[in-house]
């Protein structure tokens, strides 16, 4: 015992203290509902109690401490039901190594979590199918092979509860029950039967597949449906924990609760070089009134550097989509989270991205479809007080101008409807601008965005604008660094705008960043 609560301990450090940007990520890419339609959808399909279990405990990621906490449990169990399991087999205390070898699945199981998009049904089936085998070893010994009219009963539940490859994994480990105690003499030859359990639950798994599971590929059905967020991926395809992506998934999780200091911090550090740091840092640059002084004293992957064009997955333009809510382009961070709610590729819906969704429908005025959202969010836990705090909003202008995110939105938005291009952003930014000359940050990413696209021409002609409405004392260093480089034509030597240009050009020309 006193090895697997230290194991359950390294767990929780593990999670809490190294990784737990990878607990938002889970936490933000599901919606678990209180209520009876969202148990009955889930247990629709195979293997849908563990996927409703699952989604149980992950909205309790939205407190890391309390998502490292459930995964140290349910690693503390999967350890000690390994260990009764392979026990099981011997009838007899196993020696002290055999707790490590029982440690050997966890920490292989642990590797594996290290693929984000594993999702959390995975451990917690395996958890169920191993505590089941144990037990029905127990029964077997203690009955005989009187037992396997038990498992004739058992097995197709277990598929349906499971799913597949938790059940095959049953299976095989009661095989190797039968087949011992067959060797061992303690039942008759006539058990090894038993193989046909085999057969068994590949005739279920068939069966399921013509009539019931006939929209999912046979192999999911087989191995699992939902045991894994992309369709026909499965465990174990990866492994481990990718530096660079965690650092993307520690960019998401400060960017969605508003650590700017700390983005910018850590990307004096290290920033990998991809378009998604920049949009980060960028965003928290502009949220601290550093962009216009420090932009190019970091990684700028181009003229996507401060906002991303449209992309089909769950994580590139959440720093957008954030992006445009603070700038006040509420229908462009609307369609942002529409898409990032749409790529979600195991169909689920998001508490994060409901809830923006839900804040740029009351801005725009479109309360009863903000109502509608506002329903499923308050049968959450977690979104719930945000919910009912938002209902008593709807149709009330007085307190939608009052609240310091709704009234901000509102103001800085466009009255009119309007449609542009990724290409013509910029002139988005400046319109922006012109429309409210207290949006800052508009001006910032409309001068910003004319440095990333080389136009120096229109960057000259409205850099009045900087001194005259930017609330600068004098014009901010960075600009003063990108005209000096106008000037001289790029040869500025340690001038950060230089070596932006020089790596653009580079990049034109097929080189290497």
């Amino acid at each position: 015992m006193a090895l697997v609560a230290l194991f359950g301990l390294c767990i929780f450090l593990f999670w809490y203290c190294g990784y737990p940007q990878a607990l938002c990520y889970q936490e933000q890419n599901q919606l678990f509902l209180w209520s009876a339609d969202y148990f009955w959808h889930d247990l629709s399909v195979a293997g849908g109690l563990a996927d409703y279990i699952s989604e149980f405990l992950v909205q309790f990621y939205y407190v890391p401490a309390l998502g490292a906490a459930i995964l140290a449990f349910l690693f503390m169990a999967f350890l000690s039901l390994t260990y009764q399991v392979i026990r099981s087999y011997t009838a007899k205390p196993l020696k002290w190594y055999g707790m490590l070898i029982a440690l050997l699945p966890s920490i292989l199981l642990l590797e594996v979590m290290g693929d984000i998009e594993v999702l959390l049904s995975f451990p917690v089936a395996l958890t169920f199918a191993l505590q089941l085998t144990w037990l029905m070893n127990l029964a077997t010994r203690k009955w005989g092979v009187r037992i396997v009219w038990a498992d004739v009963l058992l097995i197709p539940v277990l598929f349906w509860l499971i799913g597949g490859g938790a059940t095959w994994l049953y299976v095989f480990l009661r095989v190797a029950s039968f087949l011992i105690q067959v060797k061992k003499g303690k039942l008759s030859s006539v058990s090894i039967t038993y193989l046909l359990s085999i057969l068994y639950l590949l005739a279920i798994q068939l069966i399921c597949y013509s009539t019931l599971l006939v929209q999912y590929p046979l192999m999911s059905v087989m191995t699992g449906i939902n045991y894994y967020r992309v369709p026909m991926r499965y465990p174990g395809q990866k492994w481990g924990y990718d530096k660079d992506l965690y650092a993307l998934l520690k960019l998401n999780e400060q960017v969605r609760n508003g650590k700017w200091e700390d983005i910018i911090n850590d990307a004096q550090k290290n920033q990998v070089q991809v378009f998604y740091t920049s949009n980060c840092v960028n965003l928290a640059l502009a949220q601290t009134r550093q962009l216009a002084d420090r932009m190019f004293s970091f990684y700028q992957s181009g003229e996507d550097a401060l906002l991303a064009p449209r992309t089909r997955d769950n994580m590139s333009m959440y720093p957008t989509m954030e992006a445009f809510w603070r700038l006040g382009l509420v229908n462009s961070s609307l369609r942002y989270a529409s898409d990032l709610q749409a790529s979600i590729l195991n169909g689920k819906m998001s508490g994060r991205l409901m809830k923006r969704i839900t804040e740029c429908q009351i801005v725009n005025g479109k309360y009863a479809v903000a109502r509608k959202n506002i329903d499923l969010l308050k049968q959450s836990l977690f979104y719930h007080d945000w919910a009912v705090k938002m209902e008593a909003m709807l149709g009330n202008d007085t307190a939608i101008s009052h609240d310091p995110d709704l009234g901000r939105a509102r103001r800085m938005r466009f009255k009119t409807e309007m449609i542009y291009s990724y290409d013509e952003i910029d002139k988005m930014m400046g319109l922006l601008f012109i429309n409210n000359p207290d949006n800052k940050m508009a001006l910032d990413y409309f001068m910003g965005q004319m440095l990333l696209k080389g136009d120096i021409q229109d960057f000259m002609r409205y850099g009045s604008w900087v001194q005259q409405y930017g609330g600068y004392m004098q014009m901010p260093v960075g600009y003063q660094d990108a005209v000096k480089c106008i000037q001289n034509q790029g040869n500025v030597p340690g001038s950060p705008y230089a070596e932006y240009v020089k790596r653009m050009m580079s990049k034109q020309k097929g080189g290497e960043e």
